[in-house]
């Protein structure tokens, strides 16, 4: 919200010596964000003055049209002497009002003005666009023509307003008020302690039945709504410089008188507006839910399929009008219309002015289906005061006819819903018991009351809400406006005493240590929005009735294209490994810790739990049953080198061996040894994917993939090639260990190695064949290694040799060599009973 300190101070009287900054710091201590202070017309210097063109002499021979013009100034030259301006534009003539700036004078950037020759004249001076003055958009593209009845040589600095300040205010979405002047300016004059000029205090007459005829459907969606009819509009009356001056210092673009006034209302009061051309109309106003396949070609010449949650207006034909967010094209205010032979002006002459009060959900939910964000839908989605609707009405009639020369009929429609004002039961000492400081009853009193509050009681206040702050349902949130109206500065800084004897939990150390260890082995942490869509699933090639495509939709989803919370955590670390890629980082290796969502079938709306005392753990247990299943998960990604090339050698590219020995350094931290063996899985190659397996409660459990990405997945993602991953469940690995990594034990007893090279067939795992190694070696064995796979001639068809390397180690005292060797063949023994291994060179 643009505020301009000049149109502030129409409600507050505040000092003279008041700048924007010192506003912005009170209106800052109060609460409201204010951006900044832009200093409008900074460095302009005159003279700059009202001009009438005289003469225009059309100069040829130039690449683009050159006019030498000759503007007469008045007295402001000092001469009394017609100017004599080279000027570009082609928007004026002869007898037309302009804004000129003579030698001497500087526009804002520094640019100082001096008679210069040009295309073969002297321009003395320059005949001024809104642009070169910092005005903002004033919807032309030329000079700017002034109103005839503007005097030659008036200061054209004091009567444009071109000097001002103005506040940009980030208005958080329950302060929707603030959306206006009159809410700014009501806060200002909290934050002065000055008396408001309300500008919705109008005499505003009583609802008859000679107004323009309305009727509403849906009384949900629609639960006021004012009509009031003028006549005598005159088409060819324009914006006066003040209104389109504080429009444009607004933010907003002027374009015809009546849409300028409805433009203005809605700044000026906060309650969007709409007018439409009386003719255009075919039988009563209407409010209703659109039907499913109705179309309606809003103002932006767009055609819209129309949803039937959309509220819409209508008159007898069908949708006029998206409710609270944009009018239809069919009944708009109609251009201005000069016949060039006549001379007579045509243009909208009735019109129907309506002010109502829309449902904020409804809204809200309509813009976005239509991504047709308005200034109108911004409002009302922040919630509008429900009875500033008739006062809107009765102003924007009142400057119909002040500036367009109309005539007000008596007739004046109202449809109210019954409602009642919302109240508050709160004790007088509770905004001392929220802060931690005493006000006193005085204190809470006054300041409700400043804010619009009705205040009643002694010890147990009865608050009744004003209607344009419909977010104080509670009595924390009257204790909220106390405390920030007293100066959230004045509240005393108190340390928290913490309880004794609690640390980190083990899930915690877990988590810390898993973090730690990939953070060790090469991987930074990525952290990514728990949010996804299931077109990113497809890219990944999940199939249809994978339980990852079950998901939780959120109610208000920050994007449309990820509106489900995540059930992987790839997604998320695949972008960023995508994004860093195109940024120039080709060797990555990242990871992440995060929760995954998985529905249970059993979510519902719990029921809102009390703040003001601990609850039951029936309450408690009744929340978790309505929230989804949330495991922790780790994942990593990489993708380029993972070990770089050198002097002390050439490097290595990430594989899918990487990958499953990042799962295996997150299970170590746990004291878990993982199980792996082949297996197909999306998104992962089908002959490079590992699944991994650990002991959970006695069995063998799936917690997790690794491997290499399936190429479709990475094409569909614009990953790099040959792009591995592994995602492992935490919590799962968590309940297979310990929770303790076993350091390793230092012995003073020698090693003794022994390799031992086996032939299987092709499909045997490795890990199969290690189990049985391990098996069978027995408790001597101290490690196991896999260094060496072969395929040949030498190994026979459809085979592979394994080459291990055995180190067994005694506790007590050293091994013998026939010891060590007695272990070896236990353990190609048991080999050879499990997987048909032989071993190589027998």
């Amino acid at each position: 919200m643009r505020v301009p300190l000049s149109w502030l101070r129409e409600y507050v009287e505040l000092p003279a010596t008041e700048t924007g900054r010192d506003v912005q710091a009170r209106l800052v201590s109060a609460g409201l964000e204010v951006e900044t202070v832009e200093q409008l017309g900074a460095g302009l210097k005159g003279p700059l003055v009202v001009g009438q063109v005289r003469t225009i002499e059309e100069l040829e021979g130039f690449k683009k049209p050159i006019r030498f013009c000759t503007v007469d100034v008045g007295t402001a030259n000092g001469t009394g002497e017609p100017q004599e301006i080279v000027c570009g534009a082609r928007n004026f003539a002869v007898g037309d009002k302009v804004v000129v700036v003579l030698p001497g004078a500087e526009l804002p950037g520094g640019f100082a003005i001096s008679a210069r020759k040009t295309y073969g004249k002297v321009s003395h001076g320059m005949i001024c666009s809104s642009d070169e003055l910092g005005m903002g958009d004033d919807g032309t593209k030329g000079i700017i023509v002034l109103p005839p009845e503007h005097e030659v040589g008036t200061d054209a600095i004091e009567l444009l307003e071109l000097v001002d300040e103005v506040l940009d205010i980030a208005v958080t979405p329950d302060r929707g008020y603030c959306l206006s002047m009159r809410g700014i300016a009501r806060e200002t004059a909290i934050a002065y302690g000055l008396p408001l000029r309300d500008p919705a205090l109008l005499d505003v007459p009583a609802p008859n039945s000679h107004g323009y005829p309305a009727q509403v459907s849906d009384p949900i969606g629609c639960d006021r709504i004012t009509l009031r009819t003028v006549n005598g509009v005159q088409p060819e009356a324009r914006s006066p410089l003040w209104l389109t001056r504080r429009l444009q210092k607004a933010g907003m673009r002027p374009v015809s008188l009546a849409v300028d006034i409805t433009n203005y209302v809605m700044l000026e009061l906060g309650q969007p507006l709409h007018a439409y051309d009386r003719t255009r109309l075919s039988g009563p106003v209407g409010v209703r839910r659109a039907e499913p396949g109705e179309k309606l070609t809003t103002l932006d010449d767009v055609q819209r399929v129309l949803d039937a949650q959309d509220l819409v207006i209508t008159d007898e034909r069908g949708p006029i009008g998206l409710a609270g967010v944009m009018g239809g094209a069919h009944t708009e205010i109609a251009d201005t219309v000069t016949d060039a032979e006549t001379g007579e002006v045509s243009g909208t002459t009735e019109v129907v002015i309506e002010a109502a009060h829309f449902d904020p959900l409804s809204i809200a939910r309509t813009a976005r289906r239509h991504k047709l964000p308005s200034e109108a839908s911004r409002r009302f989605e922040r919630a509008v005061d429900p009875l500033a609707g008739p006062a809107a009405a009765q102003r924007t009639v009142d400057l119909l006819v002040l500036l367009a020369g109309a005539s007000a009929e008596a007739g004046v429609t109202e449809i109210i819903a019954p409602s009642a004002p919302h109240t508050i039961a709160m004790p007088a000492d509770h905004c001392d018991r929220v802060a931690g400081v005493r006000y006193g009853r005085e204190t809470v009193v006054r300041r409700l009351q400043q804010i619009g509050c009705d205040v009643y009681g002694q010890d147990e206040l009865i608050v009744t809400v004003p209607s344009w702050r419909s977010d104080l349902r509670e009595p924390n949130d009257l204790a909220e406006e106390v405390i920030r109206l007293e100066g959230y500065e004045n509240l005393p800084s108190t340390l928290p005493t913490p309880p004794s004897g609690r640390g980190l939990t083990e899930r915690q150390r877990l988590h810390r240590r898993v973090g730690r260890a990939l953070a060790g082995a090469g991987y930074v942490e990525a952290l990514d929005n728990p949010f996804m869509g299931q077109a990113v699933l497809d890219q990944l090639g999940v199939a249809a009735g994978d339980a990852r495509r079950r998901t939780v939709t959120l109610v208000n989803p920050l994007s449309d294209e990820e509106p489900e919370l995540r059930t992987t955590l790839l997604p998320g670390l695949l972008g960023a490994l995508r994004r860093n890629h195109g940024r120039g980082s080709h060797d990555l290796a990242l990871f992440e810790t995060g929760l995954v969502f998985r529905p249970t079938g059993a979510e519902g709306v719990p029921e809102r739990l009390p703040v003001d005392h601990r609850p039951t753990d029936e309450q408690l247990a009744t929340l978790d049953d309505a929230l989804p299943h949330q495991p922790r998960h780790v994942a990593v990604v990489l993708a380029g080198g993972r070990e770089q090339a050198g002097w002390w050698g050439g490097g290595r590219e990430a594989q899918w061996a990487d990958a499953i020995e990042a799962a295996r350094t997150v299970a170590r931290e746990a004291g878990v040894e993982l199980v792996v063996r082949s297996e197909q899985y999306e998104p992962w190659h089908p002959g490079r994917c590992a699944a991994l397996f650990a002991v959970v409660g006695g069995q063998e459990t799936l917690v997790g993939h690794a491997g290499e990405l399936h190429p479709r997945a990475v094409k569909a993602l614009g990953l790099p090639e040959r792009t591995c991953a592994a995602e492992v469940d935490l919590d799962l690995i968590e309940r297979a260990g310990d929770g303790v990594a076993q350091a390793p034990r230092i012995s003073t007893f020698p090693v003794a190695t022994q390799d031992v090279a086996l032939i299987v067939a092709r499909d045997v795992p490795a890990a199969d064949v290690e189990r049985a190694l391990r098996d069978g070696a027995g408790p001597l064995l101290e490690s196991i290694r896999l260094f060496d796979v072969f395929e040949g001639e030498q190994v026979g068809a459809g085979h592979k040799s394994l080459a291990y390397a055995l180190r067994f180690r005694a506790p007590d005292r050293t091994l013998t060599v026939e010891e060590a060797t007695a272990a070896r063949d236990a353990a190609v023994a048991l080999a050879a009973d499990r997987a048909g291994a032989v071993l190589r060179g027998a």
